[in-house]
């Protein structure tokens, strides 16, 4: 199973692709995760990276696409994949597009979460005071939930035409999600 998982932030992207890779028993790509590894570690990426995420913006499509890429070519990823946080824009599908056709490996699905906006608000101000994430501030947030209105969010609208979109409504209680993602994407 290759699939993505897209939605706003603090819909629960993160949260149901580690319970989709443990139940399909494939690993998850998460490009916000690589980022913060690189971040907290103060490598070169980090430093990068963290000159765009400070001030609420997202990280170039050049260098994300690039570890995207990297990622994808490496052998634990042969029987499956899930990819959190990418693509974001269109042109990061069409190079997603590009590396499935290098590399030969089809897109089966894609996992579209929404919810209500108050209660991403909420979701995420939680986070921020539990992780102490310096990114998580009101108004970063707000900057945030607009770029994936404005960028990522037309994005599904491709993915439907292809016949790969699964919507599941991300609000409520994390195994029933779960299990409708599973039931909806194993009905596929």
């Amino acid at each position: 199973m290759r699939m993505l998982i897209m939605g706003p932030q603090g819909v629960g992207k993160g949260t149901q692709a580690a319970l989709l890779a443990e139940h399909y028993g494939i690993p998850t790509i998460s490009t916000g995760d690589i980022f913060r590894y690189n971040i907290k570690n103060k490598t070169e990426l980090g430093l990068e990276a963290m000159s765009y995420t400070d001030k609420g913006e997202l990280v170039p499509d050049e260098l994300t696409n690039k570890i995207v890429k990297d990622r994808l070519a490496m052998d634990d990823v042969k029987n499956g994949w899930i990819l959190d946080g990418y693509p974001r824009n269109a042109s990061q599908v069409v190079a997603l597009d590009a590396m499935l056709e290098d590399l030969g490996t089809p897109l089966d699905a894609v996992v579209a979460l929404d919810a209500n906006h108050d209660v991403l608000m909420h979701r995420m101000a939680k986070r921020a005071e539990e992780q102490g994430r310096t990114d998580d501030t009101p108004e970063v947030i707000a900057k945030r939930l607009e770029t994936y209105a404005k960028e990522t969010a037309p994005l599904l609208d491709t993915y439907a035409s292809r016949g790969q979109l699964v919507a599941i409504d991300g609000e409520g209680d994390v195994d029933a999600i779960q299990a409708n993602i599973v039931a909806a994407l194993d009905a596929r």
